[in-house]
């Protein structure tokens, strides 16, 4: 246990070793990084990224078995869970605790990231991951975004099944992926509104782009350019 004056950071113990998580890493990167023709790009990526999952997942699996960090835990009080759900561990554990839970992410597979807080995502004019669409669609685009909308909740629950069978155990009811990640009380995004497709967002959704870039360069003006106070770089 490591404490400071501003948090405390608790560690559990894991079954997984530093090689099995550095193997699953390589396998990962490596599919990504070669080069095969679709479908069988898209398999590849699926079946290592299901794989890559499954190897984190065992970590939350271990903290499910840890009776003394629960204990911890409960005791704690906490008012609320700060997690990304893409491991959906910080999101079961908000549950078993019942605790409200922010979601801090980049983004989710399938839409979710929309569908799950109750955004308007309309098909027409907003192109589906994998489509490489614009927003100004034909016909037959529209039928192919329509298409791969209905595939989308398919392939999360395939992929996030391990998951899903782990939440049931906890939580020792029937949980779907919804029923998972809709309760979100805040969604803190980290990407910017302006560089997405024109859409309503919910009140609960907070866009926070740009902390992921980085350090930013001085804004520099032409010559001769001044800004009210004298502030400007010459270039």
């Amino acid at each position: 246990m490591e404490t400071t004056q501003a948090y405390k950071v608790v560690t559990y113990p894991v079954r997984q070793t530093l090689e099995e998580l550095d193997n699953a890493f390589q396998e990962c990167v490596t599919v990504y990084l070669t080069e095969n023709p679709f479908p069988l790009n898209a398999l590849e990526v699926y079946k290592v990224s299901v794989k890559f999952f499954d190897t984190f997942l065992g970590q939350c699996k271990d903290l499910f078995q840890s009776q003394e960090t629960l204990r911890f835990l409960n005791q704690s009080h906490f008012d609320a869970i700060l997690t990304d759900p893409f491991l959906m561990c910080g999101t079961i554990l908000a549950h078993h605790l019942s605790l409200p839970f922010v979601f801090f992410m980049r983004g989710f597979g399938c839409n979710l990231h929309f569908s799950a807080p109750q955004s308007p995502s309309p098909l027409s004019y907003i192109p589906r991951t994998f489509s490489f669409n614009s927003d100004r669609m034909k016909f037959f685009q529209r039928v192919e975004n329509a298409l791969i909308s209905l595939l989308e909740l398919d392939y999360c629950n395939s992929y996030y099944a391990e998951a899903l069978k782990l939440s049931s155990e906890v939580l020792q009811r029937d949980m779907s992926l919804m029923d998972l990640v809709s309760p979100a009380a805040i969604w803190i995004l980290r990407f910017d509104f302006v560089f997405e497709y024109v859409r309503p967002v919910m009140p609960n959704m907070v866009f926070v782009g740009g902390i992921n870039c980085a350090k930013e360069k001085p804004l520099c003006f032409p010559q001769g350019f001044h800004l009210p106070g004298g502030n400007y770089c010459a270039q």
